[in-house]
């Protein structure tokens, strides 16, 4: 049994490879950008608006809710970054449940880089915020000898950031394969079920995760924007 996408290979030429996580990482972006072209290609502002609209609208405010509320800050500035991990992560795991469709969070490679994006995120937007000798000045606090531990600490949350996503999506795959094998209807489309609802509340809490992080690296003692 592969446990890993990334072990399942296509096409190999040179230190070139397709593997199954390039895949189905590019099938999810494939859906996703098809899917914001026909949501957003007749928006309204005034009248009537389509369902699909509705939900969008329903769907950004939602994110923007929740940035504002654990920030403390106007959402403007984080919806991009934190809407497109939250999507990304919820379409690739809500996709799983489509026979021969492999969830790229399933993969170490995946999950390893969303959670690196996340790392690079939080001094970008420290430092856009404070500046670079300000936020560079947050290690050293309360003394220079914290330096190599806030630095460890950077390093261990972006781990287990990569490690909690891959753990919970690659765990329910596994047990619907064992499952198959010995009760072969009922019992793996409940736990399929369960999967995909672990699948959800991973995404948000990944999306949360960064929200919390990114919120830290900024000053907290300036007056913050109108929210």
């Amino acid at each position: 049994m592969v446990i890993d996408p990334s072990e399942i290979l296509y096409f190999q030429f040179g230190f070139v490879r397709i593997t199954a996580t390039l895949v189905f990482t590019w099938i999810t972006m494939l859906i996703l950008s098809i899917g914001s072209y026909l949501l957003t290609r007749n928006l309204k502002i005034e009248g009537d608006i389509s369902k699909g609209q509705n939900m969008l609208e329903a769907l950004i405010e939602t994110i923007n809710i929740q940035i504002r509320q654990i920030s403390q800050q106007a959402p403007d500035k984080y919806l991009p970054f934190i809407g497109t991990l939250f999507i990304f992560i919820l379409a690739s795991n809500i996709l799983s449940i489509v026979p021969g469709f492999t969830a790229p969070t399933g993969s170490l490679n995946t999950t390893i880089a969303l959670s690196i994006c996340v790392f690079l995120a939080v001094p970008a937007y420290g430092i856009a915020d404070q500046g670079i000798l300000d936020y560079l000045k947050e290690y050293i606090k309360p003394t220079f000898i914290m330096l190599p531990f806030n630095i460890i600490s950077e390093i261990s949350r972006t781990l287990s950031l990569a490690i909690r996503l891959y753990g919970n999506v690659m765990s329910s795959s596994i047990i619907v394969v064992i499952l198959l094998g010995v009760v072969p209807l009922f019992f793996p489309v409940i736990i399929q079920a369960l999967g995909l609802l672990t699948g959800v509340i991973q995404a948000y809490i990944f999306a949360i995760l960064a929200i919390v992080y990114i919120a830290s690296a900024t000053t907290k003692d300036k007056e913050k924007t109108e929210l």
